[in-house]
């Protein structure tokens, strides 16, 4: 099971495609398919996959148990040609992180296939903003946590500097619509002004892999 914690040591990995919607099935078919080969691989500890409620994302939560193994994995041709089916969708965001702030309302996060709506926050800025992005997503998390119907809400920082996603889980899009109308976290002025770029989208929890 994926635990979202400050205290796991594994090497997690986001990796985000943007499909036409007509795409979105046929790309969760095919991650499926490889996934098949992934979770035989050394260090391979969980995939968990998420279709956007908007048909235009698909995103996996993948935990690994070091980067060097991650790294490995990336690098083997003869593993990477059985991923050819992806090749044909556009290139994803794909980043390792670590975790900076976690919140939650019923302790350590996890992660299970159709419990809870969640979101992915993308932040994208120069690797100079990263912390500031960081210190600013670490002072607003708090008062969000106070909005009924958030589970729990979990920031990542890219290790090359470029992103921070935060992972939140929500029990309805109701409670999600509310925390929009606070000021920071609606379109107009967003917390993140000036120092990064932001989208976001919500998701269900659709494949879960484990080792």
């Amino acid at each position: 099971m994926t635990t979202l914690s400050l205290d796991n040591k594994l090497t997690t990995v986001i990796i985000i495609f943007t499909v036409e919607t007509s795409q979105q099935d046929d790309l969760i078919a095919a991650i499926k398919e490889f996934l098949e080969t992934v979770k035989t691989q050394p260090g391979f500890v969980s995939a968990n996959l998420h279709k956007s409620t908007d048909g235009v994302k698909v995103a996996n939560y993948a935990q690994w148990a070091s980067t060097a193994e991650f790294e490995a994995f990336r690098n083997n041709v003869e593993i990477q040609k059985k991923a050819e089916k992806l090749f044909t969708f556009d290139r994803p965001d794909s980043h390792v992180y670590e975790i900076v702030t976690c919140e939650s309302k019923v302790g350590t996060p996890e992660i299970k296939e159709g419990e809870y709506l969640t979101h992915f926050a993308e932040f994208s800025m120069k690797p100079e903003n990263q912390p500031k992005m960081i210190e600013l997503a670490k002072e607003h998390v708090k008062p969000a946590m106070e909005q009924p119907g958030l589970i729990s809400a979990t920031f990542h920082r890219s290790l090359d500097g470029t992103r921070v996603i935060n992972y939140g889980q929500w029990s309805n899009q109701e409670a999600i619509e509310q925390l929009t109308k606070q000021p920071g976290f609606g379109k107009a002025a967003p917390y993140g002004e000036g120092i990064a770029d932001n989208e976001y989208h919500l998701y269900e929890v659709v494949h879960v892999v484990k080792t």
